[in-house]
């Protein structure tokens, strides 16, 4: 009998978003045409010197998933002493934030078109980041789907070892159910610490979001949980 010599396919690993074809404005068109060369970094599999990339040393702070990125611009505008790197996947979002940095001249903003995960891996350093923020993470609620949430415990792990110590992850959602899954996983993690007894109260300093706001006039609860690295 012959020997089987087919080659097993490789796993597609299981990603925490779908890509969707959004459908670009030209503003958002010409803003990933012309800025992301300026404020844009390429995926890479080596740890990035960050200090190299913006031209200072600062504190360093990732942000995972920031929609149309109107909070992130709010952020480091008020915090122009403090660097961000965005990360996200869709295409209308990063156009949209890419113009608010250009409108901003905010010099201390730059944005990754990649999943996260694998960013995470393989670009941050270890104890390299003053705070991570994932601001209303895609809760997917059917069960089926849990499976693809972002805030699974390797991945919690993998974030609170990206820290420096003191440094801290803020997670804000306004799913109650992700809200309990994710506060006992970040509460099981033993490199991070709650700074409250349960979920915290909202830091002046977050801005509401168009969305966080049309949630709160139909009654949502947002929950915030900000742990910090021990």
């Amino acid at each position: 009998m012959l020997a089987d010599t087919t080659e097993e396919k490789p796993r597609r690993p299981i990603r925490s978003y779908v890509l969707r074809q959004g459908r670009l404005s030209p503003a958002q068109r010409r803003a990933c045409d012309d800025l992301f060369p300026r404020y844009g970094v390429p995926f890479s599999t080596e740890v990035v010197d960050w200090a190299g990339i913006f031209g200072r040393r600062a504190p360093v702070m990732l942000e995972i998933g920031f929609g149309m990125g109107e909070t992130t611009a709010l952020i480091a505008d008020a915090h122009r002493d403090v660097d961000f790197v965005a990360v996200d996947v869709h295409l209308p979002g990063i156009g949209s934030l890419l113009n608010r940095i250009d409108a901003f001249h905010l010099n201390n903003v730059r944005v990754i078109r990649h999943d996260a995960v694998e960013v995470v891996e393989t670009m941050m350093a270890p104890a390299s980041l003053a705070a991570i923020h994932v601001f209303f993470p895609d809760p997917w609620p059917k069960k089926r789907h849990h499976k693809r949430r972002l805030l699974k415990p390797a991945f919690v792990r993998a974030l609170a070892e990206r820290l420096a110590l003191r440094g801290y992850l803020h997670v804000a959602t306004d799913w109650r159910a992700y809200a309990e899954d994710v506060l006992a996983t970040t509460q099981a993690e033993s490199l991070l610490a709650n700074t409250a007894e349960g979920f915290a109260e909202r830091p002046q300093w977050r801005p509401l979001t168009k969305f966080e706001a049309r949630g709160q006039r139909l009654g949502h609860e947002v929950f915030d949980l900000i742990f910090t690295r021990r």
